[in-house]
């Protein structure tokens, strides 16, 4: 199996698990046109009373060894992903609450995958 296989099927988990949790697909796997601009992986809509738009990144990971999946999202990608947020929102009439999540994979080869969702995992300065 390819890199880009696991990644299809990490993110398959994050959604369900996210849905399962009552959230909403608004979208998947946004890209920014262009070339240098950044991409997210799960666009998901809270069923809240704030509809808090969800701007979620998805890792995977074999191992945890050197820091795991979630400790893969490093500055230089939160900066991709709040680009990517950014021209999002530009096309709404209004711009929701939004929050940024981390979903890590861990493993999943052998054994039964361990999903960790953070929510709030990062934010954007002047959001």
């Amino acid at each position: 199996m390819n890199k880009t296989e696991r990644g299809s099927i990490a993110e398959n988990l994050a959604l369900a698990h996210l849905q399962a949790a009552g959230l909403v697909l608004v979208a998947r796997n946004y890209k920014t046109p262009g070339r240098g601009g950044g991409e997210v992986d799960l666009i998901m809509q809270s069923n809240d009373a704030e509809r808090t738009l969800v701007f979620v990144e998805v890792r995977q990971r074999a191992s945890n060894s050197h820091g795991g999946a979630a400790a893969s999202v490093s500055a230089a990608k939160q900066r991709r992903i709040i680009f990517a947020a950014r021209y999002y929102l530009l096309r709404l009439p209004k711009t929701p609450p939004c929050r940024f999540d981390v979903v890590s994979v861990e493993g999943g080869l052998d054994s039964e995958p361990q999903l960790t969702w953070i929510q709030g995992a990062f934010e954007a300065p002047s959001f």
